[in-house]
Parts: C-alpha cells; structure tokens; sequence
C-alpha cells in the first residue's frame, strides 16, 4: 500500500505540475507570428502527449525513488523534471527560443542518461522513458529550427 501511495503522489504531483505551468504558458500571437519548420505538429497534439508523458515519468519516478530515492538516477530524474518545467516559461512566457534551446539541450542529456543507467536495473522506467526521450529530441529539433528561423 505504501508503494501505491508513491506512485499516485508522484503521478499526481508531475501531471498538476506540467499542466499548471502548461496553462500559464499558453502559446499565444506571439508564438502564432514565428516562422515555423513544415514539421511543426498541430497546437493540438502539445495537450495530450506531454499528459500521456508526464503520466510515465511519474511511474518512472516512483520506480526510481522506492529503490534508491538518494541514488544518480533519482537526481537524473530530478534534473529532467526541473528543466522541463522550466522550457515552457523561457520559451513562452519570455519568448526565447533561444534560451529555451539553452534549456532542452541538457534536459534531452539528462533524460538520456537516466535511460542508460536504469537499463540494467529497471527495464520498465527505461522504457518509459523512451517515448520521452524521442519526444523531446523532436521538441530539440523543432526549438532549434525555431529559433533559426526567428
């Protein structure tokens, strides 16, 4: 019962939190008014996929912090958390694509290790953690061309 318990704070805690800053970052004219790639998803998709993806990265994260909440992984999964809520403010609510490039880069690292290191020690947080990871190296390549096209 004490393992449901952490993943449903974990979950609860990474879905209230991405939507929370999702709906005070809300693309607006601004966002409308940039260059986009021919590649750029339509505003609607945004929604669905990060809920679906913060729901795994909870799950991941509960993994991780019932083993070992001290270890690497858990400030992997930490480090990717914060930089991820921290994307959406810079590049919206600041309008830098450029210091939001600054941002996803090390956040798509960090994600990437944490899939490295819980390889052998955790398939399922691995895996969950690979639509994450292709996600945000899409999200990498749109941010860049953004910001060279603007």
């Amino acid at each position: 019962m004490k393992n449901l318990s952490v993943y449903i704070i974990f979950v609860v805690v990474v879905v209230a939190l991405g939507a929370l800053i999702g709906i005070n970052n809300v693309p607006g004219e601004w966002y409308q008014s940039l260059q986009k790639p021919p590649f750029n998803p339509p505003n609607w998709i945004f929604g669905p996929v990060w809920t679906t993806l913060y729901v795994m990265i909870g799950i991941a994260g509960a993994r991780t912090w019932i083993v070992r909440p001290a270890g690497t992984r858990m400030r992997l999964w930490f480090t990717q958390l914060v930089l991820n809520f921290l994307w959406s403010p810079i590049f919206f609510g600041m309008q830098s694509p450029t210091g939001a490039l600054v941002i996803i880069v090390p956040m798509l690292i960090c994600i990437l290790a944490f899939i490295a290191l819980t390889y052998s020690r955790d398939r399922i947080s691995m895996w969950l953690f690979v639509p994450y990871a292709l996600w945000v190296a899409f999200a990498t390549l749109l941010n860049a061309s953004i910001a060279v096209l603007n």
